[in-house]
């Protein structure tokens, strides 16, 4: 039996994980005395006894609970921002490459990606890899998010009609500066030398997201056709578990996607829509941004952290 800790259980991804663990075999859950959530020495006690520590924190917190882990046996996955570019730290996308879930299963510091990276670099760091797209391109990444995604505050404007910023707005646009968090792992991962153009937008609906990619296919150097770009993103994904590629025959046939298709699972979906004669495309990715997007995710490092089964709790 291996024990987990999840300091900050009681926000939404860590309440996501929690739930997700529950009634498992192989796993205890640590839990630590609500009226202690704020003593470090409690904390810390916690976070060193356990085999394994989910972070569910603000960045600044994230660090400093990384600071307490004096043990070198504890497993830390990080769902905050904090180190998902940092030195030391094993990015935990186990779809992102063949090595990656090698990668997670021997490192004992793991940082969670972001719900949109999921999605974007899913769409594109197969075609960066395989040259399709330079590293150097001007690539743009449109997506929209269940309100679930900003945390408590978010929630609360969205459904606590007696707050005093509550909206009855349906969908807004965001980030406007172009300085989002999560820009700086798009570039890393997605295989880019610069900064993708990221223009997130929320709906008034709680989870669920649609990341898209749109491609001036004619201006790529090699001018690549849509079968060109589906056989690399399909190959890349072959056999994997919790990512599909939907077939160029179905993508034709899609009408429209619910950002809401995949909620409640650790799945994703991609599509590679577009038009043949126009040489343009747009790449689509649905998943849960609670689910793939964090919670399922984190289980996910966490079972292969352990050693456990990859899919148990998914």
């Amino acid at each position: 039996m291996r024990t987990v800790f999840i300091d900050g259980e009681a926000g939404t991804t860590g309440l996501q994980i929690r739930q997700r663990l529950a009634g498992r075999k192989d796993l205890e859950v640590l839990s630590i005395d609500p009226d202690k959530r704020k003593d470090a020495a409690a904390r810390a006690e916690l976070l060193n006894a356990a085999d394994a520590v989910v972070l569910c924190l603000p960045d600044d917190a994230a660090r400093e609970a990384v600071s307490m882990i004096t043990s070198s046996a504890v497993r830390v996955v990080d769902a905050s921002t904090a180190h998902r570019v940092a030195e030391g730290w094993t990015y935990g996308f186990a779809e992102m490459d063949k090595a990656q879930r090698a990668a997670i299963a021997g490192s004992t510091r793991v940082s969670n990606p972001g719900c949109y990276p999921t999605g974007f670099i899913a769409l594109t760091r197969p075609l960066t890899a395989a040259g399709m797209i330079p590293a150097d391109w001007p690539i743009t990444v449109n997506a929209v998010s269940g309100y679930s995604g900003g945390g408590k505050g978010m929630i609360a404007e969205f459904e606590d009609e007696t707050a005093a910023d509550y909206t009855t707005a349906p969908y807004r646009i965001y980030a406007m500066p172009l300085a989002h968090k999560h820009v700086p792992e798009m570039a890393k991962f997605g295989g880019f030398t610069h900064r993708p153009l990221f223009a997130p937008a929320v709906g008034r609906y709680a989870q669920g997201m649609i990341v898209e990619v749109p491609l001036q296919l004619w201006a790529l150097p090699g001018k690549p056709g849509l079968a060109d770009v589906h056989a690399a993103i399909a190959a890349a994904y072959a056999g994997e578990p919790f990512v599909e590629v939907a077939s160029l025959e179905e993508a034709a046939a899609v009408k429209t996607l619910d950002p809401e298709g995949l909620n409640g699972t650790n799945r994703m979906k991609l599509y590679v829509f577009g038009s043949v004669a126009e040489g343009q495309a747009r790449l689509v990715a649905l998943l849960d941004n609670l689910g793939k997007g964090a919670s399922g995710a984190a289980v996910q490092n966490l079972n292969l952290m352990l050693g456990l089964d990859e899919a148990s709790g998914l």
